[in-house]
């Protein structure tokens, strides 16, 4: 049945959800990149945090130290996505002097008090998703593929399903909805962008919780890109040390 739809769905866009996805993975992409990022979180007060980002492998390697406010500084977090696709993410609290390793168990937890979560800081591995496209859509002159991705059964997620707009011009996606469990709608997402050399590079990001009735936006300053990050950067010992 599964293959009779993705046929019917060729048939209808031209592409399926898997081809449209193996077409975005191709695009081009820096092979490292540093950033000074800041999240402002509104929920009945608002916060600031700044952090210092250094990325490399297209996500799947990220480590970062928080910078403000006083409280937080000096916290860091370490991510790797190994080879067989296990996730590992640490975190060092300076206020304990003490490294504390984050489990998949809690991947639907708060990053930092934030409306993103520890699984939204992971790319999605393919492997991991069954994709469909279930519509296109003009927004703003432009058409956009509905994307629709679904975690696999076996994967510990906090979603039922994603739905992501995808400028079909040049593969990027602008906005995304995000489902709980229960199938109701959790988070909506819009991603801004600018053109660094021939790299579509997020440089804001907004999360809309319309659960909690709550938002997030992210703001990527100081982009650098292709500095020749070493992978021994991606350490934890690294993350005691801020990098200015």
């Amino acid at each position: 049945m599964k293959f009779i739809i993705t046929i019917i769905a060729s048939f209808l866009f031209g592409i399926s959800g898997d081809e449209l996805v193996l077409q975005m993975e191709d695009l081009p992409k820096p092979l490292d990149l540093k950033s000074n990022i800041t999240l402002k979180i509104t929920k009945k007060k608002t916060k600031s945090l700044s952090f210092r980002s250094i990325v490399k492998d297209n996500g799947k390697k990220q480590i970062m130290w928080f910078t403000a406010p006083a409280a937080d500084k000096g916290i860091a977090f370490l991510k790797v996505e190994k080879e067989n696709k296990s996730e590992d993410m640490r975190m060092w609290l300076p206020a304990f002097k003490k490294i504390r390793r984050i489990s998949s168990k809690k991947k639907g937890n708060s990053f930092m008090g934030s409306d993103l979560s520890y699984e939204d800081l992971y790319t999605r591995n393919k492997e991991e998703f069954s994709f469909k496209i279930i519509a296109e859509e003009e927004l703003n002159n432009e058409i956009f593929y509905k994307l629709e991705s679904i975690p696999n059964p076996n994967l510990k997620s906090e979603y039922s399903k994603h739905i992501s707009w995808i400028n079909k011009s040049n593969l990027i996606p602008i906005k995304e909805e995000s489902y709980d469990k229960k199938g109701l709608l959790l988070k909506e997402k819009l991603f801004q962008y600018k053109k660094i050399n021939e790299f579509w590079i997020v440089e804001k990001i907004s999360v809309n919780n319309v659960q909690k009735k709550q938002s997030t936006k992210v703001n990527i300053e100081n982009i650098e890109i292709n500095t020749n990050v070493i992978d021994n950067l991606f350490q934890e010992k690294n993350l005691k040390r801020l990098p200015f």
